[in-house]
């Protein structure tokens, strides 16, 4: 069986499943039989998250794409879903992730616009307004860019709305500690947030 994630411009897309040889959709290799099932829920429930989360961690909607598919590539390779599906997803996604940082050395580029925006998307900002926006995100980015990596994925990860536990699991931490990683992360960001709109 081959798995595609058809991942659209904006990086969200839906799960194929097919047989690389007949083209017939059956549950062959894919585990026991309502797997195929659970799969394309915890895809359904799953990947735009995990992709929003990484797309703001990269700036690369790309990479981010990439990262998230491979994780439910591997997730139905395995053919079998694991105690927690959850943190398991986005463990994976985190490591291809930073495979490919680690591969491409590219600097982290947080709250990038939105790719892919349709049509009929609201009016655009008064240049007043864009102008506001800009500068909100070059302050972010910059307070962003300096916190440790662990405070960044903690705070980024909860944005998505990882509980403790899937936090814990992704990011190989104590479970009882989160809440204070958590709380120190906040104020990293609040005192590099502060100090950035004195920056030039």
């Amino acid at each position: 069986m081959i798995v595609r994630a058809l991942v659209s411009e904006s990086g969200v897309g839906r799960v194929r499943v097919r047989n690389s040889a007949a083209g017939a959709v059956n549950g062959e290799g894919a585990g026991s039989p309502g797997f195929e099932h659970e799969f394309t829920m915890l895809f359904d429930a799953h990947f735009e998250r995990i992709f929003r989360y990484l797309d703001r961690l990269s700036g690369d909607a790309d990479v981010a794409a990439d990262a998230a598919q491979e994780a439910f590539v591997r997730l139905f390779r395995r053919g079998s879903l694991p105690d927690d599906p959850a943190a398991w997803l986005i463990t994976v996604a985190l490591n291809q992730f930073r495979n490919a940082a680690s591969q491409r050395a590219r600097r982290l580029k947080l709250l990038t616009p939105t790719r892919g925006r349709g049509a009929h998307s609201d009016p655009p900002p008064s240049p007043d307004e864009a102008a506001y926006v800009a500068d909100e995100r070059r302050r972010v980015r910059r307070a962003v860019d300096h916190m440790p990596i662990r405070d960044r994925e903690l705070l980024l990860l909860r944005a998505e709305g990882y509980s403790y536990r899937e936090l814990a699991g992704a990011l190989r931490l104590r479970e009882a500690s989160v809440g204070t990683l958590l709380a120190r992360a906040r104020e990293a960001f609040r005192a590099h947030y502060e100090e950035s709109s004195d920056a030039p």
